[in-house]
């Protein structure tokens, strides 16, 4: 039997160099990215301790480096900067927002460039994607600022799309939206935007949904939950959050400055609780006119049961019946240019209206 001979003394040092020149102060970098690529959204507490962390292994490995942890903020925001500046080439940004629900500083990694080419990377199927984001357009324009949808309407846009998925497949998709964490789903079975998809597709949102985009007047980042000024007219929309730290040193509105109630619960709502069940079965859709080549406008389709004639359509068979009495029965297809021309000349008018309704509070 024959046994290794153990290292000399001189084999150690040298081991010990050769190990401590490899790990530099770059590596802090290196490591903290793989911690956040493993996770997919973190508190602000939760990356200063991982940034600590990785800079005790550091220099565990490589005593003789200067680098030492800071709690301060600026040094924080120098840290993510630098880590911002090393993943430009890659077309990703460590992205940091408010959570809307409890206020807290959230970070993650998303992709700076919406393309194809960035679509592919992700784990769902072009038509999943499409269908996201068919879901999130209805969130994006619900009445009465309510940015949520429900299941049924949800599930009613598998409808608008060119593809062979059944609503039985697109409930298991939004199913794996909830779980992934891109969507929220709440006690009333609606879905609403999560915390990481804001911070994913906040520069999509604000280019495709300028209009819609409510920004908080304090802290300025989007409003999907929260409050908003009952004084008409008056356009501030505050996160829940900052209106308690607003409130608790000021009781009027910075904006219109007229007296706010003492409890928030008398505010006019902005998310789920601005509407109620049933107020949103229409769906709505953002169109461009190609025509005059105006701005976008929202328009609101009404699905209507087959078994179920409209009133329109009740109205233009009568005048129909009393146009054509005692001249004979005209052609069948006469009938249906009559009924449509009718349709056509009511539907515009009842979109005019849906819309003025729709924007009475926010404009």
């Amino acid at each position: 039997m024959s046994f290794r001979k153990p290292p000399t003394r001189r084999e150690l040092i040298d081991a010990s160099y050769t190990l401590t020149t490899m790990v530099s102060a770059n590596d802090v970098q290196r490591l903290f990215l793989q911690g956040v690529f493993s996770r997919s959204i973190l508190s602000f507490k939760h990356a200063q301790v991982l940034w600590e962390k990785c800079i005790d292994t550091v220099k565990a490995a490589n005593p003789t480096l200067d680098i030492r942890f800071s709690d301060k903020r600026e040094d924080w925001d120098l840290f993510v900067i630098s880590i911002n500046n090393s993943l430009n080439c890659l077309d990703l940004e460590f992205r940091h927002l408010t959570d809307e629900q409890t206020g807290r500083e959230m970070y993650a990694m998303v992709n700076s460039k919406d393309d194809e080419i960035a679509q592919m990377a992700t784990d769902y199927t072009p038509v999943e994607i499409a269908y996201f984001k068919a879901v999130v357009e209805q969130i994006m324009l619900a009445p009465h600022e309510a940015y949520s949808v429900s299941s049924l309407l949800a599930l009613r846009e598998v409808n608008s799309l060119k593809t062979t998925m059944t609503k039985a497949q697109a409930e298991i998709v939004l199913g794996s939206f909830v779980a992934k964490g891109w969507l929220l789903k709440s006690r009333r079975g609606r879905y609403s935007l999560s915390t990481r998809t804001l911070l994913e597709l906040l520069p999509y949102l604000k280019s495709s949904y300028p209009e819609d985009c409510l920004e908080c007047i304090i802290c300025y980042e989007i409003v999907t939950r929260g409050v908003a000024c009952s004084t008409p007219n008056c356009q501030a929309r505050l996160h829940y959050h900052c209106c308690k730290k607003y409130r608790s040193r000021n009781a009027k509105c910075p904006a219109c400055s007229q007296d706010w109630p003492q409890d928030l619960k008398n505010m006019t709502p902005v998310g789920e609780e601005a509407i109620k069940d049933g107020q949103d079965e229409g769906r709505r859709v953002r169109r461009k006119s190609p025509e005059d080549g105006s701005d976008e406008e929202d328009e609101e389709e009404m699905e209507v049961e087959p078994s179920q004639p409209s009133q329109t359509q009740t109205q233009s068979q009568r005048k129909g019946k009393g146009k054509n009495k005692g001249k004979g029965k005209p052609p069948a297809d006469m009938d249906v240019d009559e009924d449509e021309d009718e349709e056509d000349e009511e539907a515009p008018q009842q979109t005019q209206r849906n819309g003025r309704r729709r924007t009475t509070r926010t404009r």
